[in-house]
């Protein structure tokens, strides 16, 4: 029985790993070495470059790819690199879109990781003929006969679990995530001991395929000129009375203050975006904060809970959860927040976790209420 679980030696044993030229994936793929493993380096080519700048802090860039090859010779393992684009085109970037058009927010990182890295990274790595596949990210697995379960990384400032909630289930045994029992700082010293290329390289700032960091610029050459997200709308508040007026509502997110001008008694916020009238709807801070949460399109990676059930939810990234309770699941769920969150916005991810911090599952937020509104 090797490291892995597999009855095999370590060197029988194949990984593909998914290096994006950061520094998480290059230890990732060192430690796997180091265990005796047979390591294959991969790296998907998710958009076109064309208009990226050559030193671009995304995850994805052309400097990602070739740092990822720089380091795959270093670790004398082989190193392929997948034209992906298509694909990621269709399920995050035509996604990210669609949802803003719609007046929602996006995770397209959660999309990212469910379909074009992991779920296509299981069809390549069999065609390598690899037994598992492995990511730098800040999350632990457990393998276990009775199954496999997805933990929240060791390093609170890092852990990434919030963005893997909507792989299949089906996929757990199969993933190896080395450096979630490891801090960020340990990662940079033992890439630093390695003398790897990535040990001190910047982290990725932006989402990869709006590298101007202003996704507008997307919307408006992926949406047509006239769509009511880009044109003009009222700002209004809960009362439907017109306080100003709006450029396009798809500027905006739930919690967001810059952008509504100025001209107020008090600080307002975006407390809803209303596609069908094109109305971005403001409020005072306190207005902001609502305790019912229902959320859609679920993917449970352990067994889903019941009414009354107990859960921690994380309705953001970097949030910290807070305990909820379920009070309807089917298709979809409802839970109760025990204390009141700030800028709940629907199209967020919302992630469910028990008390031993386990990925349960989770969904898209699809509304946000106050119980004394309901």
């Amino acid at each position: 029985m090797n490291s892995l679980g597999f009855d095999k030696s370590p060197g029988d044993t194949r990984v593909v790993v998914a290096m994006s030229g950061g520094v998480d994936s290059s230890v990732a793929a060192a430690l796997l070495v180091d265990a005796g493993h047979e390591v294959v380096g991969v790296t998907m080519k998710t958009f076109c470059y064309s208009g990226t700048p050559a030193h671009s802090k995304t995850c994805c860039g052309l400097d990602g790819i070739m740092d990822a090859k720089r380091v795959a010779d270093a670790l004398g393992i082989p190193h392929y690199v997948f034209d992906v684009e298509e694909d990621f085109t269709r399920d995050v970037i035509d996604d990210f879109v669609s949802e803003y058009a719609q007046g929602r927010t996006p995770n397209p990182c959660v999309n990212c990781n469910s379909n074009t890295k992991f779920k296509d990274l299981l069809t390549r790595g069999r065609a390598l003929g690899c037994d598992q596949i492995a990511s730098g990210h800040y999350v632990r697995v457990e393998h276990a006969p009775e199954g496999s379960s997805l933990l929240r990384g060791l390093d609170p400032d890092k852990d990434q679990s919030y963005f893997l909630w909507a792989m299949p289930r089906s996929l757990l045994p199969k993933l190896l995530f080395p450096v979630g029992e490891l801090t960020k700082s340990a990662v940079r010293a033992h890439a630093r001991d390695l003398a790897l290329i990535t040990a001190d390289k910047p982290e990725s700032q932006e989402i990869c395929f709006v590298p101007s960091g202003n996704y507008r610029d997307l919307l408006e050459k992926r949406l047509s000129p006239v769509h009511p997200a880009l044109q003009p709308g009222p700002i209004v508040r809960r009362n439907g009375e017109v306080v100003g007026e709006h450029s396009g509502y798809a500027s905006f997110t739930v919690g967001q203050r810059k952008g509504l001008r100025g001209g107020f008694p008090e600080p307002m916020f975006v407390l809803q975006i209303r596609p069908h009238t094109r109305e971005v709807v403001v409020g005072n801070r306190d207005e902001l904060f609502e305790d019912v949460v229902d959320i859609g399109g679920l993917n449970w990676l352990a067994e889903p809970p019941t009414v009354g059930d107990r859960v921690n939810a994380q309705l953001r990234y970097r949030a910290a959860a807070v305990p909820a309770v379920v009070t309807r699941i089917d298709e979809s769920l409802t839970l109760e927040l025990a204390e009141p969150q700030l800028a709940v916005s629907p199209g967020q991810s919302a992630v469910l976790f028990d008390d031993r911090e386990r990925v349960l599952g989770g969904g898209r937020i699809v509304s946000a209420s106050t119980r004394a509104l309901v």
